[in-house]
């Protein structure tokens, strides 16, 4: 096999951490930094970024999730305490579509648990669990999660009523709201279905959009739409919340609605319906509604609904901020948002460029509009700041000047007190999905409001050039070799180092560190879904045959009997040696 090879070796102790974020000063977005240069996400599986920091004073760490146009789902793993950071591989060649973006959890344990699932055509979740609390440089293997019918946009709750389960919300069952109760996992990361599934509500719409929070408690709110709004005209949303101590729906009076075990609650759009259930209605207006974020007012936990009513020929978005005083929702009309935010004209006509609401001050909200700038108009992120009343105060920009889009805020749950707070899109976005016909897909990259760490590529190192190198477990180090691969023969030996060895194995193309007699089985495949450029634009549950590398760059990082192997500066395995 071919190979170019480039060494390098350390013997100095290294940071274990990788960063990818810079000053977006290089980048096409003004007034924000660079998390990923190639990365996006929907606006309805949640949270797709947490901050965890816990009381010992232990973990104190930010994640961004997000996956990329060669179907690559990722993270970025912020480390305040080490000043440090990671972007990780959590799963290689998915189906390329930015409906999969993760989702994150923290167990009780602190261990992360990570969801992703393909866009609606298969009957699974995926997850994968970190080894070491709060750490998802650590992840652990694949697992699954089996249903009987097609997932999309999971969004995970642990209450503090019932620590002992996670509550599992998604689209599930006729295309509509569905729960389940699932047991944490165990010492082997297996996770059961020990109640449900069931869908919550039936609608007159095919396919209702909803988004979840919680209290933290005892109850899970959800707001959602009669279905998609380039098919309902008018589109209404509504508001009901789940009790998991008795495992009811409720409109937002505590009215009990339904015993979603016994058979969903339906919704319509007449006004016969609106009158008999004036609570679950939060807006029923002649315009197509659609919904960006569900928060809770700290003061005294009524819900706060970012809401945009999309007009008839859906040309004209209309930003609006919908507040439960006590009595009736408040409807507040913020900005008018243009159109469609996108590069391709006839398609997705309802994408809003989005909204954002802060969960730890809900009078904050950030919307992403058009803005004539240096480069013409462009999309900026724009904060407005609203009163007790729900009335607009002020506004301020975010990021100015910028030469690309910026667009799909989304303001990091528990993240009050650090510097990372905000992050959204920015660039061109042609569809959701990669395809023959729009092969760029969504050509965006991630940025947020923090300028990361000191990248640990740029510290010193001392080279061993012209010498054979082997693995020796008391010695620290840092190799890195671009790789040059067969396409017909994509198997066998790419690295011996002595007894280690970097190995393809040609059945699975999954990369395989061995040594001693071990063999370490990444989780990913060495290979892109850029295969997916090839196909009829679609989500058909097909598995197309991974696009094979014809070179990737590999970089081993050893020290202290921990072994980090990256794929394309991409976190792929870590290996903790006995």
């Amino acid at each position: 096999m071919k190979e170019k090879i480039v060494w390098i070796f350390v013997v100095l102790y290294l940071c274990s951490f990788h960063l990818n974020a810079q000053n977006v000063e290089n980048n096409p977005t003004g007034g924000g930094y660079q998390v990923a240069a190639e990365g996006a996400w929907c606006w309805f599986a949640d949270p797709r970024a947490l901050h965890y920091e816990n009381k010992e004073g232990t973990i104190n760490k930010t994640y961004i999730g997000y996956i990329d146009i060669h179907g690559n789902i990722k993270a970025m793993q912020y480390d305040f305490q080490k000043k440090e950071q990671e972007e990780v591989l959590i799963r290689s060649y998915f189906q390329p579509d930015d409906h999969n973006n993760p989702t994150f959890l923290v167990l009780p344990d602190e261990r992360i648990m990570i969801f992703y699932s393909r866009h609606t055509d298969e009957p699974c979740f995926y997850y994968r669990v970190s080894r070491i609390p709060g750490d998802i440089t650590t992840l652990g293997e694949e697992k699954r999660i089996e249903t009987k019918n097609n997932t999309t946009y999971p969004s995970p709750f642990i209450l503090s009523d019932d620590p002992e389960h996670i509550y599992l919300c998604w689209r599930g069952i006729g295309w509509h709201p569905t729960i389940a109760k699932l047991s944490l996992p165990d010492d082997k990361d297996e996770v059961d279905v020990v109640w449900g599934p069931y869908q919550i509500v039936q609608s007159t719409g095919a396919r209702p959009y909803a988004k979840y929070m919680s209290n933290g408690k005892d109850k899970i709110y959800l707001t959602y739409t009669t279905g998609h709004p380039d098919n309902e005209l008018p589109n209404f949303l509504y508001f009901n919340y789940i009790d998991i101590k008795t495992l009811q729906l409720t409109d937002v009076r505590g009215t009990v609605l339904s015993t979603i075990a016994d058979g969903t609650f339906k919704v319509n759009k007449t006004g016969d319906y609106a009158k008999q259930y004036p609570s679950t209605v939060v807006d029923n207006p002649s315009e197509r509604d659609w919904v960006w974020q569900i928060a809770s007012s700290d003061r005294n936990g009524n819900p706060v609904i970012a809401m945009v009513r999309i007009s008839d020929n859906k040309e004209s978005h209309d930003y609006y901020y919908a507040k439960w005083n006590g009595h009736e929702w408040k409807k507040t009309f913020l900005i008018n948002a243009g159109g469609h935010f996108h590069q391709t004209p006839n398609l997705e006509k309802c994408y809003s460029a989005g909204m954002a609401i802060d969960p730890s001050n809900v009078n904050e909200v950030y919307c992403s509009l058009p803005v004539e700038g240096k480069y013409g108009k462009v999309y900026e992120i724009v904060r407005f700041i609203m009163s007790e009343d729900g009335e607009v105060i002020s506004k301020e920009a975010v990021t100015k000047d910028s030469q690309l889009n910026n667009v799909r805020p989304y303001m990091i749950p528990a993240s009050e007190g650090t510097p990372l707070r905000l992050t959204w899109m920015y660039g061109n976005y042609y569809d959701w999905i990669v395809s023959l016909q729009h092969p760029q897909g969504y050509s965006t990259g991630i940025a947020c409001d923090f300028k990361g760490f000191p990248d640990r590529k740029k510290k010193k190192m001392i080279a061993a050039s012209g010498k054979e190198i082997r693995f020796n477990p008391e010695k620290p180090f840092v190799l890195e070799q671009t790789i040059t691969l067969g396409t017909d023969n994509y198997q066998g030996c790419l690295l011996q180092l002595g007894d280690l060895e970097y190995y393809l194995n040609g059945e699975t193309m999954k990369p395989e560190i061995r040594y001693k007699g071990k063999v370490y089985t990444s989780t990913n495949v060495l290979g892109t879904s850029d295969c997916w450029k090839t196909q009829a634009r679609g989500t058909d549950g097909k598995w197309y045959t991974p696009q094979k590398y014809g070179e990737v760059r590999l970089r081993m990082e050893y020290k202290k009997g921990v072994l980090c192997v990256y794929i394309n500066d991409l976190l792929d395995q870590r290996i903790d040696f006995d």
